[in-house]
């Protein structure tokens, strides 16, 4: 045996439940050895979400089976791959949708691990009976209708000589019958407890891609059930529940009566800076696609900022209209050795609240926020205290509008525009981009700024208008402020919704409203 291999650490499996679908339902423990994975082997019905958190050097490996699909790796090599990559020393996460020992087939890799003496470890996750039926709106247990539940499979081992299910027990001895895999199955699932004795008129629910943007349900009785899904075309992967408390639903129903429930968003913002905007729009319901349409890269000269930071007592205002000023300006500072102490001479104005919390975070608190959050309304607010004779910084991207220096100059102020940064259109995703609005299924694109605008044009590059308005049909536009509207309108298009206070938080209940009320 070699030195290295004398050294290898010992691996570890760990069966870890990924929850039902939506990435926020992994457990504190789950996400917390996924950030420390090595090797993860994950399954079809785990979100890909949750492998944002694992390492980039980590290795995946796709083990799942979509319903009616071939295996991409059989049950057996899966088993093999996970004592193969454990004898190598690896942290191995084998990643499951739901819970692994609910019809997870999670007791069975344990077997072979333990067969072959690997170390393992167990981690629950939320079941999808649980949430499928908690996202419907339906308790699967309550005090004035049931208080036994029972879990069955609709799709056992099909090498199994007979079936562990007594329908004639579960059709009328169990209050809430919750069945996983069983569409395909269903037309034989209600037959075989209509003719054991449960009511046909029973109702029944079937959930759809539960605590997902994508979740469908439908609601039937026994008797009606198979035809209902067959006509809403449910497939897998979907739950069945069946009993009384299917009845609450009309009146507990809460995931799918979110206003945006069912909306599909492109986001256009940075990638850096669109956690807040599609956070609040996936809890208000939407699926975001995001797409930044804008990457923020330094200037190849910092000439006029350098010059500016040797005399910056001279100033009496410095003045920022985004965050990436902020950012880059003060990047740039601290690479020349100085810091906020640096800036105790002028005053500091920015564009609006989100750039003046971010300001704070540098120890600095914002001299002037204009009531109107736009680079016009910082000068309006400015030209009212009078900026004649004043020398004013604006350290901004390297294309910007020259409305508020204009503007400035014009009422005798000294005005210097320093480039911090520069927008350049991403490449990444504009195949994907364009292939999302040629599907029809998009409902809303957001813009944050006139960049936004710009270079989301230039990713779809219609040859015409014409051709942009057939990508652009049925597709609402949401502008964050009068600015970026402008842009929006000047290339032909229309804007559907803008906040009449221009911020994230503001854009995201105007979108909210705009559909709440449609």
């Amino acid at each position: 045996m070699d030195e290295q291999s004398e050294n290898r650490k010992p691996g570890k499996v760990y069966l870890v439940g990924a929850g039902p679908g939506d990435p926020g339902l992994i457990t504190v423990r789950g996400r917390y050895l996924l950030e420390r994975a090595e090797v993860v082997v994950y399954d079809y019905l785990a979100s890909k979400q949750l492998l944002k958190f694992v390492p980039k050097d980590a290795q995946l490996v796709y083990a799942g089976k979509r319903g009616g699909a071939t295996h991409t790796h059989t049950q057996e090599e899966i088993n093999q791959m996970l004592v193969d990559f454990a004898r190598a020393g690896k942290t191995v996460i084998r990643l499951k949708g739901g819970d692994p020992f609910i019809f997870g087939r999670g007791g069975e890799e344990l077997e072979i691990l333990a067969q072959n003496q690997v170390e393992f470890e167990v981690v629950p996750g939320v079941t999808s009976a649980s949430a499928a039926a908690t996202y419907a709106g339906i308790p699967i247990t309550h005090r004035d209708y049931t208080a036994t539940v029972a879990f069955i499979t609709g799709h056992e081992d099909p090498t199994k000589a007979g079936s562990n299910i007594d329908w004639s027990k579960i059709a009328t001895g169990i209050g809430t019958i919750v069945v996983y895999m069983g569409i395909k199955n269903l037309p034989s699932i209600v037959q075989n407890l209509i003719v054991n004795g449960r009511d046909p008129k029973t109702p029944v629910a079937v959930v759809r891609w539960a605590s997902t943007p994508e979740q469908q349900s439908v609601v039937g009785t026994l008797e009606t059930i198979a035809d209902i899904v067959t006509e809403a075309g449910i497939k897998p992967p979907a739950l069945i529940v069946i009993g009384e408390v299917v009845n609450l639903r009309s009146t507990i129903d809460w995931y799918e009566k979110r206003p945006l429930f069912g909306k599909r968003a492109i986001v256009t913002r940075t990638r850096e800076q669109a956690s807040e905007l599609v956070a609040g729009l996936e809890e208000a319901g939407a699926s975001c696609y995001e797409c930044s349409t804008i990457n923020i890269e330094p200037v190849e000269d910092y000439a006029i900022l350098d010059e500016a930071l040797e005399r910056i007592n001279e100033y009496h205002w410095i003045l920022f209209t985004s965050l990436n000023g902020v950012k880059y300006f003060f990047k740039r500072l601290h690479s020349k050795g100085m810091d906020t102490r640096d800036l105790k001479g002028p005053d500091i104005g920015v564009v609006g609240k989100s750039t003046a919390d971010v300001l704070s975070q540098y120890g600095i608190n914002a001299d002037l926020i204009p009531p109107l959050f736009t680079s016009d309304g910082l000068a309006e607010s400015l030209l009212d205290q009078g900026v004649e004779g004043r020398n004013i910084l604006i350290p901004r991207a390297r294309e910007g509008r020259e409305m508020m220096p204009e503007t400035l100059r014009g009422a005798g102020a000294q005005v210097t525009v320093a480039p911090v940064y520069k927008n350049v259109p991403p490449q990444g995703c504009r195949d994907e981009l364009r292939a999302e609005l040629e599907s029809g299924k998009i409902d809303i694109v957001t813009f944050t700024s006139s960049s936004t605008v710009t270079n989301f044009l230039a990713m779809i590059d219609p040859e015409n208008l014409e051709e942009l308005e057939k990508l652009m049909h049925g597709v609402k536009i949401a502008a964050i402020g009068p600015i970026s509207a402008k842009t929006v309108t000047d290339s032909g298009l229309e804007v559907d919704i803008m906040p009449e206070k221009y911020t994230i938080p503001a854009m995201i209940q105007a979108i909210s409203d705009y559909y709440k009320y449609q």
